[in-house]
């Protein structure tokens, strides 16, 4: 039993509900429903790819930073002068623009729970995610936090996939022999589940746990691939709650698509399961964003280092301040949706440089396998940034 407590205790774990929680978002959840009333039981297809996906890109940038043990930014600055900087400014500004977003739908969530305004509901999220942050042993609270929010979502969502009674046969049928194959659904999983600041989070989380060098290659391996299950999971139980509205000829609602899934499937008590999912989903990827986007900052300078709390601390205030006084700047948040979608291709290419530079990773051999895949997803994402930036530009 002890044994057991420890192995859920350890930062292995932590870094993978880390990223987990990081990637299921308010966007995650909506993402999910438009798609599933969209493609119907072939959206498994889609879930099915963007898993292996991720799989590639996250097992690249964990394995690789881990094997340097670099932060992403200091080993950009050491393989192209400079392009540390311009990272860190795409993942700080991406995030503080989507823990806008985040802290939005946190309000949302409590909105549902109580009955509260969403600008009180984000201010109380914006203190409870700030007084993990000041409290001493900060990374265990946080880690502790996402371990139980995570478990939390999943086990309401199996309940509410239980009620839905989703077609599981034609659902498995058609992961794997879909009606139709939509690529544009694919890479925006793909970039909602590690695209911007997400696929960052675990792998900083290992090296602030000093899991560095090539003796913890096969732990930061299992890390990485838990943390995608760990949120694919999610999905995948998202997916089958939803499927089980839409095959019954039901509608999801347009403007909260995700929040009908859970009332439909189970009334009343659905929605405020809806709420508590909502809440959790957007609380624990402010702590995500914020870790994260301060993990960048922090190595830029030996001053910031002390001043580490108290930047985690504005992060989120600014954010709440923003979005209580003027809501969500759509406009912003579009424009930083765009450069967040070249954030994947621009980190992962500089990876996979880094992997083949002897005075980074030393004698440690990159299976070519992984370098293939991690093209793979530089190509696809990269296609897909510069194809939706020519639809909204």
């Amino acid at each position: 039993m002890h044994k057991r407590a420890s192995w859920f205790q350890s930062p292995l774990v932590a870094a993978a509900f880390l990223m987990a929680t990081s990637a299921i978002g308010p966007g995650f959840l909506t993402q999910t429903a438009v798609f599933t009333g969209q493609l119907k039981a072939s959206f498994g297809f889609v879930i099915l790819v963007s898993i292996l996906l991720d799989i590639g890109a996250q097992l690249n940038i964990w394995r690789i930073l881990s094997v340097a043990g670099l932060r992403a930014q200091d080993l950009a600055n050491r393989v192209f002068p400079g392009a540390g900087y311009l990272l860190t400014a795409l993942i700080v500004i991406g995030g503080l623009a989507f823990n806008i977003g985040n802290l939005a739908g946190s309000g949302l969530g409590l909105n549902v729970l109580t009955g509260m305004g969403p600008e009180a509901g984000a201010g109380i999220s914006a203190v409870i995610a700030i007084a993990l942050f000041v409290l001493k042993d900060a990374l265990r609270w946080m880690d502790g936090f996402a371990k139980l929010l995570g478990i939390i979502m999943l086990g309401l969502t199996v309940y509410v996939v239980f009620t839905a009674g989703p077609p599981v046969g034609e659902a498995m049928h058609k992961t794997f022999i879909p009606d139709r194959v939509d690529f544009s659904a694919i890479l925006t999983l793909v970039g909602g589940t590690v695209g911007g600041y997400i696929s960052f989070a675990g792998a900083h989380r290992l090296l602030d746990a000093g899991k560095t060098g090539t003796a913890f290659i096969p732990e930061v391996t299992r890390s990485a691939t838990s943390a995608i299950i760990l949120a694919s999971l999610m999905r995948v139980m998202l997916f089958l709650a939803a499927l089980g509205v839409v095959a019954k000829g039901l509608e999801l609602a347009t403007n909260n698509p995700a929040a009908s899934v859970f009332q439909v499937a189970a009334g009343q008590v659905g929605y405020k399961i809806f709420g508590i999912v909502m809440w959790s989903a957007s609380i624990t990827s402010v702590i995500g964003s914020t870790y994260t986007s301060i993990s960048f900052l922090k190595t830029l300078h030996p001053s910031l280092l002390k001043w580490q709390r108290p930047l985690m601390v504005s992060f989120i205030a600014i954010s709440a301040i923003v979005f209580i006084l003027n809501g969500q700047p759509v406009q912003t948040l579009v424009f930083v949706g765009l450069l967040n979608g070249f954030i994947l291709p621009f980190a992962l290419g500089i990876v996979l440089v880094a992997a083949y530079r002897k005075d980074l990773v030393g004698d440690y051999k990159h299976p070519w396998w992984l370098s293939l895949f991690g093209i793979i997803v530089v190509m696809a994402t990269l296609w897909f940034g510069i194809y939706t930036a020519w639809q909204k530009l």
